[in-house]
């Protein structure tokens, strides 16, 4: 079984998944966020597909620990989620990832017009690496 990470964001939701021994993350694509229900097709698709048997949602905290408005709206992301899938679902702080998402990128000489396109997916990488290393 896998865990799959999502980076949610307003036009598109990053997809990374594990490894099946769950200590390496990968970038996987990323999903338009609207439709919701194109979105949620495929959402269902990838868990089926990689046997996921848990969901890590990043959440967006501010530097100084507190939450904002990007918050609220992944709260509101993961109470509809979880009406419409049956994985169990965790929330993971996600501060700084599409920083050091586009810092890889660009270390990695990823033209500018590819690193948006990516940008999301590596986030969701990241993200969930961080939880494997603190072996969770």
């Amino acid at each position: 079984m896998r865990i799959l990470a999502l980076d949610h964001g307003t036009k598109r939701i990053g997809v990374a998944v594990s490894d099946e021994t769950k200590i390496i993350a990968q970038p996987l694509e990323y999903i338009p966020a609207e439709p919701f229900a194109g979105f949620l097709e495929r959402l269902k698709q990838l868990l089926a597909e990689k046997e996921v048997d848990c969901i890590l949602i990043g959440m967006p905290r501010n530097m100084d620990g507190s939450y904002g408005p990007a918050a609220q709206k992944v709260e509101t992301f993961v109470a509809v989620l979880k009406s419409a899938v049956t994985v169990p679902i965790k929330l993971w702080d996600e501060r700084l990832t599409s920083t050091m998402a586009n810092r890889v990128m660009i270390q990695g000489n990823v033209r500018r017009d590819k690193r948006k396109e990516k940008v999301d997916a590596m986030a969701a990488a990241i993200l969930l690496q961080s939880y494997l290393d603190m072996g969770q």
